[in-house]
């Protein structure tokens, strides 16, 4: 038996509450950037307080320029256990630009050297189903394969079925591939991150989520995925001969299906997100005069402990004090 360890997702949901709490802030204001870059900002700061000797794999900015903790930038104090580090500051900028559900604040941890590196890969496709499906998925089986085998081990019928997907032109035959299976189907204009989670989440009525996402994310997800005992089936997708021709010059193998166990290589992983616009999900920040509320989701995946969280922030105290822009 073992003693129980440091828990960091107890740690790394403060992270995500003050991106949380700094970004809401432009909710609605179509000023994507600068929601972003209230985000980033917080994160760093709230890092800074932390005894570990951080190192971003999977940042976010690259793709649009947009403010970002980049690839490689260190975090924390620079003493104490060596992990890897993923973030969204704000997963789903244009949600929360023009006020709409599902953008939430993301942090996940692992050992040093566990997360895996997707070098110059931007796209990935995606399934991502629940523990009871995990051992009946095939990234290469038919849409309606997978749906059926989806909809037996959890005792449903395929037309009960709720399947996630990026409202994007590329989705055209898969969306007309699961309406002709039968499944129900959401459509999302964003929210890589989200839809994994609400596919793997067992409060919510999200069953699986199908279609080509963010690479980046797709490593977020697995964080929470092997906590929540869920599974990813992946493959790099890329949706520009640049990008394409990138992947094969930095060696990478395009055909290699990925899983929760390559992308995060460790057990020993945390995970933690926190609601910023409003939605079905992780309801987001609620302003009642001197406090601000917020909801977050936090994961141990050594021990599969979920956590959902309600904070009461009392912001004329948090004014005196924080360095954070809130």
């Amino acid at each position: 038996m073992e003693a129980p360890e440091k828990n960091f997702a107890l740690e790394i949901v403060r992270i995500t509450e003050a991106a949380a709490l700094a970004s809401a802030r432009w909710l609605g204001r179509g000023a994507k950037e600068a929601g972003d870059g209230a985000a980033v900002e917080a994160m760093r700061v709230s890092f800074s307080t932390m005894h570990i000797k951080g190192k971003v794999v999977i940042g976010e900015g690259e793709k649009d320029n947009a403010p970002m903790l980049y690839n490689g930038e260190s975090v924390g104090m620079g003493d104490g256990v060596a992990l890897d580090v993923a973030v969204d500051p704000v997963e789903g900028t244009t949600l929360l630009a023009f006020g709409r559900p599902n953008a939430i604040s993301v942090v996940g941890v692992s050992p040093a050297g566990s997360m895996y590196d997707p070098g110059p890969s931007f796209y990935m496709q995606k399934l991502v189903v629940p523990r009871e499906a995990r051992q009946v998925v095939d990234l290469d089986a038919p849409v309606s394969v997978n749906l059926d085998s989806i909809a037996k081990s959890l005792g449903k019928s395929t037309q009960d079925l709720v399947v996630f997907v990026l409202d994007k032109p590329r989705h055209e035959a898969l969306i007309a591939d699961i309406r002709r299976a039968g499944a129900r189907i959401q459509l999302h204009t964003d929210g890589d991150v989200a839809g994994a989670l609400m596919a793997v989440d067992p409060r919510s009525e999200v069953d699986v989520m199908m279609g080509t996402g963010g690479t980046p994310e797709g490593v977020l997800a697995a964080c929470a995925i092997k906590g929540m005992g869920g599974e990813i089936l992946a493959r790099l997708d890329p949706q520009s001969y640049v990008e394409k021709e990138a992947i094969n010059e930095a060696g990478i193998d395009i055909r290699e299906v990925l899983t929760s166990d390559s992308l995060v290589r460790s057990e020993d992983c945390f995970f933690a997100a926190t609601g910023i616009s409003g939605g079905d999900f992780l309801r987001g920040v609620a302003y009642k005069g001197k406090h601000a509320v917020t909801h977050s989701l936090v994961i141990r995946g050594k021990t599969g402990t979920l956590r959902y969280i309600e904070s009461y922030h009392n912001m004329d105290r948090l004014a005196k004090f924080s360095s954070v822009r809130y």
